[in-house]
């Protein structure tokens, strides 16, 4: 099946259906058949099985809070308090080095938590009550992590920040395994693969297995954080990538060895192609554009409004001369507003062209995420301190380096999404054509962009604050005339490509030509020997 969607150019783009989506249609009876009255409900166009539901709205709903949670983690960075007259490279090391190492590992390990239920709802396609409520449970523990992860980023060596985030991660694995054995006791809630399946028991073990791992993994972080809290930190951090480990692993086994004959099942298989759902990847990294776009207004509200009284006293009254002192700000504002912006906008052109995203692609995603929920704490940096200061010079830098990066890992997702370019890009953007290149210009913008203004602070310290802003100005014109840019690219790389052929090649050429006419004048004229 597929659906149509509209590009730039109106031009119509199909995308293929996602192949977690019900084989067939018999397979789908089958697993109504089950239930007379589910499949009336759902041939009537109302809800089956009393309050059964589409789920859609709940994951939805899900995909909302959790984009918020990860992103509001950068808060207790932002508000971290540094003196005028202390050095920020002190600051950081001191205070900040900690607290975006955590950020960074809480934002991972909340995405996980976000995967899991993503694969958890491809499994279970349809709820009732009792999911719907055991999902808010499971919210309401999301939700009450940033407080956890306030108390480790200020308190790193306490084993309680540690204990609290863990006892939490528990019991949010502990509910998903609950919704797990719930789905498969009333299996008119499974997906229709699964549904129609007679080896069901070896699905629902494979996915409690898979479930109750990271549970498994924050229980021993808990209990090590007693003992020494870096090594329950490294516990932490195997959570986020000890699929992939474990994937490598048995790479190499099977190299070695030789590989195992094992019936490989589409879901919980935490291979590196294992697909996601594109939708809800789009619908959880839009939240998290959303929200730190919306973040970054904060700071505006909340020490840009003058006082009353200091309008009265030191500026007569007049609102407007006690505004103009915030101009530096507002610039900052508005420039990382567009940052951010345009962020988003290459995250949408690159995910148009996408079909089918997979976990490899979605663990790149998620670090690009993570730095650009980090741009909030950028743009507090940038209008923090003096102008012409040392600290004003490395705050620019490491807005730099963060802009770099989130953009750096977009244009890893297309890497990734070219290695399987079949099976995960839309045919018009594969390898060789002008949408390709369009494409990897849209996506290698900013990454240079980035690298050489923190290039150019190095060499024009004095003038840093001026090269940052003109970079903020110039990207978005940058964009507007990309296409004409790359258009003018590549006929300069043709005309040239054209001029240093091999003058014998084009002789060669024209001879194969020269030979090819008279073969099809003699095939025409095949008794006419005085024409050659």
């Amino acid at each position: 099946m597929m659906s149509v969607s509209q590009q730039g150019d109106g031009e119509a783009i199909e995308e293929e259906a996602s192949p977690l989506n019900p084989p067939a249609a018999g397979a789908e009876s089958l697993c109504f058949s089950a239930s007379p009255s589910a499949a009336r409900g759902l041939a009537e166009g109302h809800p089956g099985h009393g309050s059964e539901q589409s789920s859609h709205r709940l994951l939805a709903y899900s995909d909302a809070l959790i984009s918020i949670i990860a992103t509001v983690m950068i808060l207790p960075v932002c508000h971290t308090k540094i003196r005028a007259d202390q050095e920020l490279e002190e600051s950081l090391q001191q205070l900040l080095t900690t607290k975006i190492a955590v950020y960074i590992m809480t934002f991972l390990i909340v995405t996980v938590a976000w995967a899991s239920h993503i694969r958890l709802f491809q499994v279970i396609e349809r709820i009732d009550d009792v999911l719907a409520l055991l999902n808010l449970a499971c919210m309401m523990l999301i939700t009450f992590l940033p407080y956890t992860f306030s108390l480790m980023a200020s308190f790193p060596d306490d084993p309680l920040g540690i204990l609290s985030f863990c006892v939490c991660a528990i019991i949010i694995g502990l509910i998903q395994a609950v919704i797990v054995i719930y789905g498969f006791r009333r299996p008119y809630l499974l997906n229709a693969h699964i549904c129609a399946s007679d080896d069901q028991i070896s699905y629902k073990y494979q996915i409690l297995k898979m479930t109750l791992r990271a549970p498994a993994l924050f229980l021993i972080a808990g209990i090590l954080s007693f003992i020494y809290c870096p090594v329950a930190y490294v516990v932490l951090a195997l959570v986020i990538f000890l699929p992939y480990i474990t994937q490598c692993t048995q790479w190499c086994r099977n190299k070695i060895k030789g590989p195992k004959e094992l019936q490989r099942k589409p879901f919980y298989t935490f291979h590196p192609n294992e697909p996601l759902s594109k939708e809800r990847v789009e619908a959880f990294s839009d939240g998290v554009f959303a929200i730190v776009a919306t973040l970054l207004i904060l700071d505006i509200c909340e020490d840009n409004v003058p006082e009353p009284k200091e309008v009265k006293e030191k500026f007569h009254g007049k609102l407007i001369e006690a505004l103009s002192e915030y101009g530096p700000e507002f610039l900052a504002y508005f420039g990382s507003f567009v940052t951010v912006g345009l962020l988003w906008f290459v995250h949408h052109s690159l995910f148009l062209y996408i079909t089918k995203p997979t976990r490899l692609m979605g663990l790149l995603n998620t670090f690009s995420l993570a730095f650009i929920g980090g741009l909030p704490l950028a743009f507090r940096l940038t209008h923090e301190f003096a102008a012409k200061s040392r600290n004003e010079l490395e705050a620019i830098q490491i807005s730099c380096v963060i802009i770099f990066l989130a953009s750096l890992f977009q244009f890893a997702i297309w890497t990734a999404a070219l290695y399987n370019e079949k099976e995960t890009l839309h045919r018009h953007i594969r390898y060789g054509g002008k949408e390709h290149a369009f494409m990897f210009a849209k996506l290698s913008l900013y990454p240079s962009v980035a690298f050489v203004t923190f290039c150019l602070t190095y060499v024009l310290s004095k003038f840093s604050t001026e090269i940052f802003h003109l970079m903020q100005i110039i990207v978005p014109f940058a964009f507007v005339l990309l296409r004409i840019i790359v258009r003018i690219a590549l006929a300069i790389l043709t005309w040239l490509f054209g001029r240093l052929k091999p003058r014998t090649s084009i002789l060669k050429e024209e001879e194969e030509s020269v030979i090819s006419v008279s073969e099809a004048i003699v095939v025409e004229h095949p008794d006419s020997e005085h024409i050659i």
